[in-house]
């Protein structure tokens, strides 16, 4: 019968995605059995049939932008689908625009990496409702430059309860918040920035201009950049004022994005906006930069998680796909090419975990605060970067299959790029590693250290790899990449070894750190276990 399916793989739910990883199980060790707990209730929710749908319907049932009412009245609202509701509901009942913010908490060691497999799992479900959940958390960062401001705003953001409603902050139950930085002109060089900020007395400014992308633009309030005399600078600009009335936010349009659907992302004009100004003036870059470092690290480790979800699609579908007489997986090729991603997966996780770690003990240890500063924008370049084609070779591994709408790897792969561009691309990541090694070399001879230390033996020579990477890049900008590259793998490969992954740091170290040439997946040779490293890290669920 011509309606009979066959040889189909089964939908990749029922499962659970924390039991079935045993690198961010080992990555969690430390935790606390209830933190653990929370996480195995977590990656059983990512793989219900509910929770993907829920992902499904957010990404096509998109935002819709609605500028006036039916009497013509301007209201700037976005309307968003329940499923992207659900979805924020969940991700703020667990914490994750605020738990590293909330006192009390019992892993106050390890804060920002229980929150990073919290975001991790979700992120393996829909990355882009995690947009507003990033900002919100990273924004308390660059609001801790007034104290003022932090106290007010602080205790209503960390309140775990989503409020969709359209009322002014103060009566709402809880609070994202957003940014606004680029403009038409300026981009990446926000110095370029023409915003006014106006005095407008009792502290407070008013705001005219515009902001070439703003996402998110239903949060309750946005830190934004704008020309103050004294120059640039940041202020927190609430969306809606106490009385109920816009704050002069004009919504030109939604933007028609490649992927990251389910998120809006808008084209906005302030006229005469009501802002306070957060830090000292013409220091908004400083004081938005606390903002962005936190957002660099969630670019991260959503990029890995996207990996991790793409390649556990391409590991299922080898294991039941059967052909020329035998299942995918068992073909040398076929082995060859999903081992060779599962390294590179392996190695951005616990990369972007070890960055992670860095952020909870930089301010005890002199050799972690080195490695949050030094290694943000590396961790940040590296991990991004190589998502967009390892998820390309992940859909190849389906076929046509995974190139159709219906299947998850289609939104995956459209999501991947995001993070590589957002909050710095590539050149600028690579330009802040020359920055920091201009300003204070000394960080990265306490990386170094901590890079040769851990990597062993079998890292004989990659110090003096980097040393010298480092000497051409003091004289040579356009050798940046070449150094930051360096750097990230040299980390990764050190931090697998930290871990004890044997032959799969191994592995890792011999391809990657060799020189070998490698321009596409499947360049394991025969010395390399393919399958085990595959069962390894995916394990096959009976």
């Amino acid at each position: 019968m011509t309606d009979d399916v066959t040889n189909q793989p089964p939908p990749l739910t029922g499962g659970n995605a924390w039991r079935g990883d045993p690198l961010l199980i080992q990555l969690a060790e430390r935790f606390s059995d209830p933190v653990r707990k929370d996480l195995d209730g977590l990656g059983r929710f990512v793989l219900t049939q509910e929770a993907q749908e829920l992902a499904r319907l957010a990404n096509v049932e998109t935002p819709k932008l609605r500028t006036h009412d039916r009497q013509g009245r301007r209201i700037d609202v976005v309307e968003f689908h329940p499923a992207y509701h659900a979805l924020m509901r969940r991700s703020v009942a667990n914490g994750l625009h605020s738990s590293v913010w909330e006192n009390g908490d019992p892993e106050i060691g390890r804060r920002h990496q229980v929150r990073a497999a919290r975001f991790y799992l979700t992120a393996e479900l829909e990355t882009g409702h995690l947009c507003p959940i990033t900002m919100t958390n990273a924004s308390l960062a660059a609001l801790m430059a007034s104290p003022k401001l932090f106290r007010e705003w602080a205790p209503r953001v960390t309140t775990r309860k989503y409020d969709q409603s359209q009322k002014p902050p103060v009566e709402k139950t809880g609070l994202t918040v957003g940014m606004g930085m680029t403009e038409k002109q300026g981009g990446t060089d926000v110095r370029a920035n023409v915003t006014r900020a106006e005095r407008a007395g009792s502290g407070f400014y008013r705001l005219t201009g515009h902001k070439w992308f703003m996402s998110a633009p239903m949060s309750d309030a946005f830190l934004v950049l704008a020309q103050a005399p004294e120059g640039l600078s940041c202020f927190l600009v609430p969306r809606v004022l106490g009385d109920g009335s816009g704050n002069g936010f004009r919504f030109q349009r939604l933007k028609d994005k490649l992927g990251n659907r389910s998120n809006a992302s808008s084209e906005v004009e302030f006229v005469n906006a009501i802002g306070e100004m957060v830090g000292e003036p013409g220091a908004g870059v400083k004081t938005i930069m606390d903002m962005v470092t936190l957002t660099r690290l969630d670019c991260a480790v959503a990029s890995s998680a996207i990996m991790r979800a793409g390649l556990a699609e391409a590991v299922h579908h080898a294991r039941h796909r059967q052909v020329f007489g035998s299942t995918l997986i068992e073909q040398p090729l076929m082995q060859r090419v999903l081992a060779d991603m599962a390294l590179d997966v392996a190695a951005a996780t616990a990369l972007s975990f070890r960055l992670a770690r860095s952020f909870d003990e930089a301010a005890s240890d002199r050799g972690e605060a080195a490695f949050a500063r030094a290694m943000t924008p590396v961790v940040k370049y590296w991990v991004c970067k190589i998502a967009p084609p390892l998820l390309y070779e992940a859909m190849e591994c389906l076929g046509g299959n995974g190139y159709v709408e219906e299947a998850p790897l289609a939104r995956y792969y459209r999501e991947a790029p995001v993070n590589a561009i957002w909050e710095g691309s590539g050149n600028v990541m690579a330009l802040d590693v020359l920055r920091v090694l201009g300003r204070a070399p000394g960080l990265f001879e306490d990386v170094l250290a901590g890079i040769d230390r851990d990597l062993g033996a079998g890292g004989r020579g990659t110090i003096g790899v980097l040393k010298a990477a480092m000497q051409v890049a003091a004289t040579d900008d356009g050798s940046a990449r070449l150094l930051t590259e360096q750097l990230a793998l040299s980390a990764a490969a050190a931090e697998l070894r930290r871990l004890g992954a044997g032959r799969i740091a191994d592995a890792f170290v011999e391809t990657r750190l060799a020189g070998q040439w490698r321009n596409t997946y499947g360049m394991l040779d025969s010395r390399h276990d393919a399958r085990m490293i595959i069962d390894t890290l995916y394990p096959p669920v009976n």
